[in-house]
């Protein structure tokens, strides 16, 4: 069966309604904009519509801002964790922007009203800006340039990974704490044991060795590897 087309004159009659149910006065398509709606003397409310959420759409509705403060954006309310994931994305770009954000159930023209307008108060987070620092602390050089892909991104756990590696190569299967006390990871035991890249194996209590995808790391890593051990 096709999927029936969405438009964005699907979206106006449930925002319409919703906004007459709290006494505003709505009309459409008033010069650029697809929704307006007044009440007494209070800032026009404004309503972008979209059949999804797009960079154009928000940069439409920051140029509404230009208009009044009180500024939403409205796209229809889809099923499915994709689009929970999208909403939530765009639920704090929004506030970010100081944007309202409006979501339609076409089904049944019910109105959501996840966020609205209003100035955005950043809050730092102490435990975040931590984190960010004690991995520049411990990064040793700059291994990575900026914009790389996650995938083989050089961090600083990943630097404690090949010194461990390093380690086995050279010396054949070992305590993890003469590990530690070598290569100078106190927390070798954890990443040996934790074996998130697949180069160690535990061969009995507290003993590990570097099994053949590490053995493999040791080239796909060299460079890196003479920066650490040097």
């Amino acid at each position: 069966m096709a999927s029936i087309q969405i438009r964005e004159t699907d979206l106006y009659g449930p925002i319409k309604l919703f906004l007459e149910g709290q006494g505003y006065s709505v009309k459409g398509e008033i010069g650029k904009v697809d929704v307006v709606a007044c009440r007494g003397d209070e800032p026009p409310v404004l309503v972008e519509l979209k059949t999804s959420f797009s960079l154009s759409l928000m940069h439409q509705a920051i140029d509404r801002l230009a208009v009044s403060e009180a500024v939403y954006i409205a796209v229809p309310h889809k099923p499915g964790k994709l689009f929970t994931r999208s909403l939530k994305r765009n639920v704090l770009l929004c506030r970010r922007l100081g944007i309202g954000l409006i979501t339609i159930r076409l089904k049944d023209g019910s109105v959501y009203v996840h966020l609205d307008p209003g100035p955005y108060r950043p809050r730092t987070s102490l435990v975040k800006t931590e984190r960010l620092l004690r991995e520049f602390a411990k990064r040793v050089g700059d291994p990575t340039r900026g914009g790389a892909t996650r995938h083989g991104l050089i961090t600083a756990y990943r630097q404690d990974a090949l010194r461990c590696l390093n380690h086995l190569n050279e010396n054949g299967p070992t305590k993890a704490a003469l590990v530690a006390a070598s290569t100078g990871v106190e927390t070798a035991r954890r990443i040996m044991a934790d074996d998130h890249y697949g180069w160690f194996e535990r061969v009995s209590t507290g003993i590990y060795s570097a099994t053949p995808k590490g053995r493999e790391a040791m080239l796909d890593y060299q460079s890196e590897l003479q920066r650490l051990v040097a």
